[in-house]
């Protein structure tokens, strides 16, 4: 079966930056299983899935548009340390932040007695990704994922069996 968009792909991957480090890896553990099509992975990486086949191997780069964006300048900012009243606040550390566009998650990049400097980008922003994928298995999602939006695994669904009723925390 050839992979298209709303097939459920089960692959080995290893994700890593131009100079070779590595962020993430499946290998050594249990394989990722992905429904195709619904943003569980970087646009980059599901272009390349689509048109492989079980036992597929392949080494694909993708640039920062087609993985986690461009970093925006406008997304860091100086806030002042009051806002933050109450809390021991770090570098490194994560908060949910409301802005114009919405809740967005920021991290704290840089704090002074006075103020807080808040970077709103992704970590990966602007970063080209390199990923190694063994495509393990490839089969068309039920009509149940589809309508649902995720994979189920064989063993479990997220759906009560008597009212067909989706739970999320079966998920």
């Amino acid at each position: 079966m050839t992979i298209t968009s709303d097939s459920v792909v089960t692959l080995h991957y290893t994700v890593s930056t131009e100079d070779g480090t590595t962020l993430d890896s499946s290998e050594g553990k249990s394989p990722l299983v992905v429904l195709l099509g619904r943003r569980f992975l970087i646009e980059g990486l599901e272009d390349a899935l689509i048109g492989k086949s079980k036992s597929d191997s392949f080494n694909v780069s993708v640039t920062p548009e087609k993985a986690y964006g461009e970093r925006a300048d406008e997304l860091v900012q100086t806030v002042p340390r009051s806002m933050f009243e109450g809390m021991d606040v770090e570098v490194g550390m994560s908060f949910r932040a409301t802005t114009p566009q919405g809740e967005q998650s920021v991290i704290i990049i840089e704090t002074t007695d006075e103020e807080v400097v808040v970077d709103g980008n992704h970590p990966l922003a602007g970063i080209p990704l390199t990923f190694d994928v063994e495509v393990v298995d490839v089969r068309e999602a039920t009509k149940e994922e589809l309508e649902h939006g995720h994979v189920h695994q064989a063993e479990s669904s997220c759906c009560d069996p008597k009212t067909g009723e989706c739970s999320e925390d079966k998920h």
